[in-house]
């Protein structure tokens, strides 16, 4: 089921009133991400205002998913109360009913409440078992009188409605608007396929006795896409459409997922790292009618109708699918959006929001999914072309509605920044916890670092000044030089520096940047107040110290990565001790490692002090960044393959800090983008690329694939909206063509039946039949042709692992990570290479 955008905060309403808090479960699950660690932090105030006993569970893939569905859920059962799960950046992609081991209706029905589980992702595309399926059982009302008032629908074709009530199970997933506006296709063709009744489309006949009224019956059976799938099969590749009967803990009928993980994580089989079982999928097999004397022509000619509906829908939910993970809303920008609706918007919560939508950019999440920033279009739309900017835009206004301008300190405000456009490093006073706008700059942790170091570490001008060479690193001199800003002045801290440099420093990015390529170096400079376009925010903590939202991110992202003490970031060179740090790494297993790390970040986004002391280990990280990019480059690391660029961290001591997929795709998008400069001054176009990274403890191969820059997903709605109107145009004037064709066979027909036999204008049948699946067919021809340019590499990993023997682990997430058996990288990377990486 989907809960709609205008009733976001209907589920958390109910949760409230129609529960016992202290007999209420709510298990909230949250991946290892700044936005859902934000998406956290909003929801967890609203659950202590309103004493709600919650617990926090930090998910780090698909395994850990799988054990708490068998320790947590299963106990949550069997005390027979229900609860609530909640999933933050979770479980989006996959059927979550089967992974988390929900009840079957006939046992929940026996319940007094069943397991909610609300699904808050980003990630996309939707299963679409969780979306529309999942239904909980309907009540039985008993029959007090003959007159008695029929009861509201509370689910309308997978949609809940305003009269919902909670406590019955079920998995509910939160609208951002996407479904409701553009999933309406495929919610028909699978509720389509759902009341279809079962029909084999195996070339087998139907029997003697199913007569033409039996055929056409379309009563709540479950439709069954594919009886070649086997029930234990994992993911199964995310092209196809769902391929196996199951039943959701709440009565719905829904079907697996394409991404379905195993039960217990992904296992070690055979001595390798592979699925539970990863079985070949292909479309159905076309139909090899019988003859026709076998069966009644009326019975002979439904079935064929029926096969063709069906192939029509399943290619609808085969295209969805095959589109490839992309990006939608923050999840913390959502949870601020629930917290609007219940009338308790507040400063922390704002920030949250602001925080878990900076840190959407870091890695590359973008509506096309891992993707370096845009070359072209506007610069400052961020993750999302102008859906970013409009979110970005509320989010503005919301800073401008907490945290109005004092009178008092009008002078004080314009001197720090808010009106004249310098950054603010000082609070107002002792107390001062407000959020201001700010125009920042493209550099990296600038209050916080020397400019010099700053401007070195930015994976944007790291691309566009070629910083990797010697040339590069003179450019950059210079530009500074320029400026008017000393060598001595630029290496020591921000805050030291020149007042007067300080306050002439965004004046000078305007003016000289865009000599250097640099034009979205600094936002622009509002006119009349207006046009603040691309700039960004920045908090106070009274005297204790003053943080950009995009600072924040960086740090809460490294947190999760590397954790907050620099001597983790660091091996020793001598072999003795670096033995006898692995040694005790190994005693403390990875995922130990990782729920520590999380509860770190999560006290960080509130503790200033706890954030500063992590600023240490955050610039060791992408110093290590830069030095393995620049690596890459200066040894000729990239290799060409026929889809796709590849570059292969085998060593130094930067190595294990990739071992982390976080890490490991800022350096792939760092590569990345600098390879989009490279080909974009040569006038081509930037290639996809696989980044992977050796763990050597592990003996693994750590791979994310990133698509090429120079896509068009900044591209602006007004132009989506016009190819939109123009497909629809198009497919009108087919539409009345086809009808047009329609009526003249059906007039040739009657002409034709008193000289002809039923055989005849039987076959005529099929052929109107196969010229709708056509031009549905020529309709998503259409539709392809105007949708930007797609990362497919989750769906390319998963085809590769179901036609080789290579031992491959998807645990992540974002499927365009994965793990590789070191010794099976050759045979992964050989068949992955002639796979389509891009749609």
């Amino acid at each position: 089921m989907y809960l709609p955008r205008n009733l976001i905060s209907l589920l958390y309403n109910n949760l409230i009133r129609y529960r016992n808090s202290k007999s209420l479960r709510v298990l909230i699950l949250v991946a290892l991400e700044p936005d859902a660690l934000c998406a956290c932090r909003i929801l967890t105030s609203l659950f202590k205002r309103d004493n709600v006993l919650h617990h926090i569970v930090p998910i780090a893939g698909y395994g850990d998913l799988a054990r708490i569905g068998e320790n947590e859920i299963q106990r949550m059962r069997n005390e027979g109360e229900g609860g609530t799960v909640i999933c933050l950046g979770v479980g989006g992609l996959v059927d979550l009913g089967d992974i988390l081991g929900l009840d079957p209706p006939s046992t929940i029905e026996k319940e007094k409440n069943g397991i909610e589980v609300w699904v808050i992702d980003a990630r996309r595309p939707w299963n679409l078992g969780n979306v529309f399926g999942g239904s909980p059982p309907e009540d039985s009302l008993p029959e007090i009188s003959g007159n008695a008032r029929k009861r509201a629908v509370q689910v309308d074709f997978g949609e809940i409605k305003h009269g919902y009530r909670s406590g019955r199970g079920g998995v509910m997933v939160f609208d951002d608007g996407d479904i409701g506006r553009e999933l309406e296709a495929e919610r028909e063709a699978y509720f389509k396929l759902e009341q279809m009744p079962e029909i084999d489309d195996n070339g087998e006949d139907l029997d003697d006795s199913d007569s033409e009224s039996e055929v056409l019956e379309t009563g709540r059976k479950r439709k069954s896409l594919s009886d070649d799938e086997n029930d234990d099969s994992e993911y199964g590749g995310s092209d196809e459409p769902p391929t196996r009967k199951r039943r959701s803990n709440s009565g719905g009928s829904i079907p697996s997922s394409p991404h379905r993980p195993a039960r217990g994580g992904l296992l070690i089989a055979q001595g390798s790292i592979v699925p539970d079982s990863f079985q070949s999928r292909s479309q159905s097999p076309r139909i090899q009618s019988s003859p026709r004397q076998d069966k009644p022509l009326s019975a002979r000619k439904n079935r064929l109708r029926l096969l063709n509906m069906k192939r029509k829908h399943e290619s609808v939910l085969h295209k969805y699918y095959s589109l490839g993970v992309t990006y939608s809303e923050p999840i913390s920008s959502l949870m601020y959006s629930l917290m609007s609706d219940l009338g308790r918007e507040n400063n922390s919560a704002l920030w949250n929001a602001i925080v878990g939508v900076s840190s959407l950019e870091l890695y590359g999440r973008a509506i096309t999914g891992i993707n370096p920033p845009p070359s072209e279009s506007n610069p400052f739309t961020g993750w999302g072309g102008d859906r970013a900017e409009r979110i970005k835009q509320v989010l503005r206004d919301e800073v401008r509605r907490l945290n109005p301008p004092d009178p008092k300190d009008s002078n004080g405000e314009a001197a720090r920044g808010h009106s004249s456009g310098i950054l603010q490093t000082t609070a107002n006073s002792p107390t001062d916890t407000s959020i201001r706008l700010s125009p920042e700059p493209r550099v990296l942790l600038v209050r916080h670092w020397s400019l010099h170091d700053s401007m070195m570490h930015s994976p944007y001008l790291a691309a566009r000044l070629h910083l990797w060479s010697d040339q590069g690193q003179r450019r950059l001199d210079k530009l500074l030089a320029k400026m008017g800003f000393s060598r001595k002045q630029c290496n020591q801290n921000y805050t030291h520096m020149d007042m007067e440099l300080k306050r002439s420093l965004r004046q000078s990015f305007l003016k000289y940047a865009p000599m250097y390529n640099l034009d979205a170096l600094a936002p622009p400079v509002p006119v009349n107040g207006r046009g603040r376009e691309g700039w960004g925010f920045v908090r106070s903590w009274g005297w204790s110290g003053c943080f950009s939202a995009v600072d924040v991110a960086v740090v809460i992202g490294a947190m999760l990565e590397v954790g907050k003490s620099a001597s983790l970031t660091r091996k020793a060179t001598n072999s003795s001790t670096q033995a006898d740090e692995i040694a005790e790494e190994e005693a403390i297993t990875e995922g130990d490692q990782y729920v520590e790390r999380f509860w770190d970040a999560y006290d960080a986004l509130h503790d200033i002090d706890v954030l500063k002391a992590a600023l240490e280990p955050t610039m060791d990280l992408h110093r290590a960044i830069h030095r393995t990019g620049t690596a890459i480059f200066k040894d000729h690391q990239l290799r060409h393959l026929r889809a796709f660029r590849i570059a292969v961290v085998k060593g130094g001591k930067d190595l294990h800090l990739f071992n982390h997929p976080g890490a490991l795709t800022k350096l792939a998008l760092w590569v990345g983008e600098a390879i989009a400069e490279q080909e974009k001054d040569k006038g081509g176009r930037s290639t996809p690329l696989v980044m992977a990274a050796l763990n050597e403890r592990r003996g693994i191969y750590t791979i994310v694939g990133t698509g090429g820059r120079g896509l068009d997903f900044g591209y602006q709605e007004k132009e989506k909206d016009e190819r939109a109107k123009l497909r629809k145009k198009k497919q009108d004037e087919k539409r009345v063509a086809r009808e047009k064709r329609r009526e003249e066979k059906r007039a040739l027909k009657a002409a034709k039946r008193s000289s002809q036999n039923r055989d005849d204008w039987d076959e005529e049948d099929e052929e109107d039949e196969t010229e709708v699946e056509d031009s549905s067919s020529e309709s998503d021809s259409d539709r392809e042709d105007d949708a930007p340019r797609r990362n497919r590499f989750g769906n390319s990993f998963q085809e590769v692992v179901e036609e080789t023997n290579a031992r491959v682990r998807i645990e992540s997430f974002d499927h365009c990570v994965v793990e590789v058996k070191k010794d099976d990288l050759g045979i992964f990377l050989e068949a992955l290479s002639s796979k389509s990486v891009m749609s």
